[in-house]
Order: structure tokens, then sequence, then C-alpha cells
């Protein structure tokens, strides 16, 4: 009796420094024989010792069970260095097990900027060799940064399911996470990059443009538009104008980082859409020749590239974009648009993405651009709000939904007349849902440049 004892206080001993926990099955099995305890205590109240050494009994299996199950030799978590946001990215985990092993999983506490709020559970599976298993989980990132995987949780059961290993790890796996730019890797961007003249070779381009080149004859196919009737009439014979095609002007993306851009929009923020329209466009610009900047504010200006002149130096515009951080706190149009008016040297094209929830925002961002409006083209960017117009089209059938859709449809006047006074003092105005503005900004870019406005 007393060598049984001694063996018990030594497991009860070394029981806190074993990673052995018991599983849910178990758990439910003590919570089932619990009412035959008390029905066995009220029946036979001389044999109440039964239940305690039934429970102790228990607990020694629980503990045999997380024995058999055997250790971990090895555990890891592997990510991509590098991802976009909204992109799906994959997080795999291996778990090489030593023992009688069963149903392992894994959990992983990672970044919030990652999705999931942070946390992922998964299953491993068997592979081909024998104790390895692997299991993966697919990541959408929700914000640019760098997001940090910290720590890895390891739990496998025994034979019985009764008793459960678990280890834990803390990770130091960092994952990059970089603007979208799926648009530019497109099939219909790069076959009209393809299709498209402007900045496959470094020649002066005739044809396209305002500016004269040359006179040509007239042949058949032609544009009548591009007739010279002055010199065809001195030649007695039809020619026709050759343009060159405008280059090198200075584009500048600025993105409004405030508020209103950090908002969600299809589960994305609205900022993470702007970047990927704007560096859609300027893959574009820089293929056709011209230069371009990116400029990001808030509360005060917090970021300013040089202008980049060739396509080798879209990774610079990349790692500028990524660096835009997502600030809660209203704009200051005063202040970051007049920084941008002294550091611009010559006629630019501004592309300003922004967006304002109330009229006194928007005045002052109004009366900022009229100010910029005097020496630079200004080309305002706002994403269209599905949910506003859904909230307009909803079928009003209590007070709640009344008035949420009145709400609403006042939101949407007020934007519309901002949009019209801006287009009143000659700024360009693209408003369109987040899908599509990319394309959108491409063919406006391609419209002034095209009828010389920008130099």
């Amino acid at each position: 009796m007393s060598r049984l004892r001694a063996f018990f206080s030594r497991l009860l001993a070394r029981l806190p420094a074993l990673p052995i926990v018991p599983t849910a099955r178990a758990a439910w099995v003590i919570a089932a024989l619990a009412p035959l305890a008390l029905l066995v205590a009220a029946a036979a109240p001389g044999a109440w010792v039964t239940a305690p050494a039934a429970a102790l009994a228990f607990v020694v299996l629980i503990v045999l069970d997380g024995l058999v199950a055997g250790s971990v030799r090895r555990h890891e978590a592997i990510a991509p260095a590098d991802t976009e946001v909204g992109r799906p990215c994959a997080i795999t985990v291996h778990a090489l097990l030593r023992g009688k092993a069963g149903r392992p999983e894994a959990a992983l506490e990672f970044d919030p900027r990652l999705g999931l709020a942070g946390r992922a559970d998964l299953r491993l599976l068997p592979g081909e060799e024998s104790g390895v298993f692997s299991g993966a989980i697919e990541v959408v990132p929700e914000r640019r940064g760098t997001a940090s995987i910290t720590r890895l949780w390891l739990r496998w059961t025994g034979p019985l399911g009764l008793g459960a290993r678990q280890v834990s790890q803390p990770l130091e796996t960092e994952i990059r996470i970089w603007p979208d730019l799926s648009p530019v890797r497109s099939k219909e961007l790069q076959t009209f990059l393809r299709n498209e003249r402007s900045g496959l070779i470094a020649r002066r381009i005739r044809g396209e443009g305002t500016q004269f080149e040359a006179l040509s004859e007239y042949e058949p196919g032609m544009d009548r538009r591009r007739i010279d009737w002055k010199a065809s009439a001195r030649h007695n014979h039809l020619y026709a104008r050759e343009n060159e095609s405008e280059r090198n002007n200075q584009i500048v993306f600025a993105f409004d980082c405030g508020q209103a851009m950090c908002e969600p929009l299809d589960g994305l923020p609205r900022i993470d859409r702007a970047v990927s329209a704007a560096l859609t466009c300027a893959y574009v610009a820089l293929k056709g020749g011209d230069r371009t900047a990116l400029f990001g504010f808030a509360a005060r200006p917090r970021v300013m590239t040089p202008f980049v002149g060739d396509t080798r130096g879209f990774a610079r515009l990349q790692s500028a974009a990524a660096a835009l951080d997502y600030e809660p706190v209203e704009p200051n149009f005063t202040l970051a648009l007049a920084t941008l008016t002294a550091r611009l040297q010559r006629r630019s094209l501004i592309v300003l993405f922004s967006d304002f929830t109330d009229p006194t925002a928007a005045e002052l961002m109004v009366e900022s651009i009229s100010r910029l409006v005097r020496k630079h083209l200004v080309l305002f960017v706002t994403l269209a709000d599905s949910e506003l117009e859904s909230f307009i089209q909803e079928e009003p059938g209590d007070i709640a939904t009344l008035a949420r859709s009145v709400t609403a449809g006042t939101l949407a006047r007020q934007r519309s007349l901002v949009l019209q006074r801006l287009r009143r003092m000659g700024v360009d105005v693209i408003e369109a849902p987040w899908d599509s503005v990319g394309f959108e900004l491409i063919d406006r870019y391609l419209a002034i440049r095209g009828r010389e406005a920008i130099g």
C-alpha cells in the first residue's frame, strides 16, 4: 500500500510539468458519470469511497492516455514573406509527432491586419511520411503594413481521446502586406499596354497629341480631321498633319489618409482601394513616358516621393504607398495642399483621392482645392458609396428604415452639390465604384494627356 501511495505521489508531483490536459470527451464522460456517483451515494452510503476512487482512476487514465500520445519533435508555421492587401494568403503548419498521436490541431495568433480577428484554428492531416502532419489556413489581409505571427499552439490527443498533449511556441514570422497590384497584372491592362504605342520605345510619337510635328501625304484610311487644308491648297495635293504626343508630364497622386478614407468599403478601407487604383494608373503613366510621384497627408503631410520617370522606379512608388498609414483624424487640406504646391516647380496633374462626410469638412476641402487649381490641373477621385445607395433604395417598412433612408438621401444630395462646385471650379471629377475606378482613372488620364492639358 505504501508503494502504491508513493507511486501516486510521484505521479501527482510530475503532473504540473507535463503538458497534458483533459479533452472535451473527458469532460463529457465526467459529466455523464456525476449523476451515477450521486445515485450510488444515495442508494448505498457506505460505498461512497468508490466515487473518489473511480475519479482518481479516471484521472490516471487521462494521464496515461496523454503519455501514450507521445511528444512533438518539431513544429513550425510557414508563411510568405510578402502578400497584398485583400488577396488570399496561405499560412501552413507542419508538425512531426512521435507516438500514437491522434487528431492533432493547431492554433495561431497573429496581427489583426491579417484578418480573422487575429487568431485561427486548423486541423492537421497526416502526410505521406509517418508522424508528419500538416494543415493550412487562408487569411485575407485587411490592412497594409507588416503583420507578425506571434505564437503557435499545438495539441494532439491519445488513442482514447481522453488526454491531450499541448505545447506552445513563440514565433517571429513577419509578413509584409503591400498594396493590391492585381489590376496592374490583369490581362486587360497588359493587352492595352501591348497595343498602346505610347511608351513602347523611346522615340518621338507622331499621329497623336496637338503639338505639330510634320506633314505627310494623305492616304485613304487616315482621319480626315487631320487634313491640313491650307497646306493642301498650296501644294494642290492633300496633306495631313502629324502631331507629337505629349510626354514627360508631372503627375502627382495625392492621398487623403484621414478618417473618412479609413472607413471600410466592401471589406477594405477606402485608402487601400484608392492606392490600388492610383498605382495602376501610375504604371500606365510611366509606360507612356510621364513622371509620377505620391503624396500622402492627414493632419499634416506624411509622404512625398521624388518623381519617378520609368517603370524601373515603380517599386519605389509601391513601397511609398505601403507606408501610407491609417489615421483616424480629420485631414488638414490647407496645410497639405499648400505644402504640395510649394514643392512643385512646374504645372502638374494632381490626382486627389479623398472623401467627405459633412459639409464643414467639404467646405475646407473645396477652399483649398480652389487655390490649387490656379496653378495646376486637378483631378478629384472619390469612391461611390454602395452602402449609401442601398439605404436610399431600401423599402421604408418602418420608422427606423425611413429615417435611415432620408438621412442617406440628404448625404447623397450634399455630396452631389460639393462635386458640382468642384466641376464649376474647373476640377475634373471621377465618382465610381471601387472595382472600376482604376480603369476610369486611366481613361480620364489618357483623355487629359491627349488634349495636351497638363503642360
